[in-house]
């Protein structure tokens, strides 16, 4: 399964899911931002390859589905509600994604 994490930047918490994920075996995993200065932006090709989407906040879904519009992407994006007050690899981030994505990998 591919799956796609999603923050503003692209810096902290998507990149945080993607190398907690990285080494999972039976996923393949890509983290983007959905902002004009991330570090890498979100695009079609990116929602075209997510068979399952993770953003960070209700605004990143609210984003994405007003800038890509289409059946194509109508694909399975789960809201964590992390907020932006982690920085990369924090423990307590750490700790947050595990407990919230975990459920969906089983």
């Amino acid at each position: 399964m591919n799956i796609l994490f999603v923050c503003s930047r692209n810096k902290w918490r998507s990149r945080t899911a993607e190398a907690i994920y990285k080494n999972h075996g039976h996923h393949q995993v890509k983290s983007v931002g959905t902002e004009n200065a991330a570090r890498i932006r979100i695009n079609e090709g990116h929602l075209l390859w997510a068979d399952l989407i993770f953003v960070m906040e209700q605004r990143h879904k609210e984003r994405i589905l007003q800038r890509f519009v289409g059946n194509q992407y109508s694909k399975d994006i789960i809201v964590l509600d992390i907020p932006d007050e982690y920085k990369y690899m924090d423990e307590t981030l750490v700790e947050i994604l595990k407990e919230s994505i975990d459920p969906f990998l089983e």
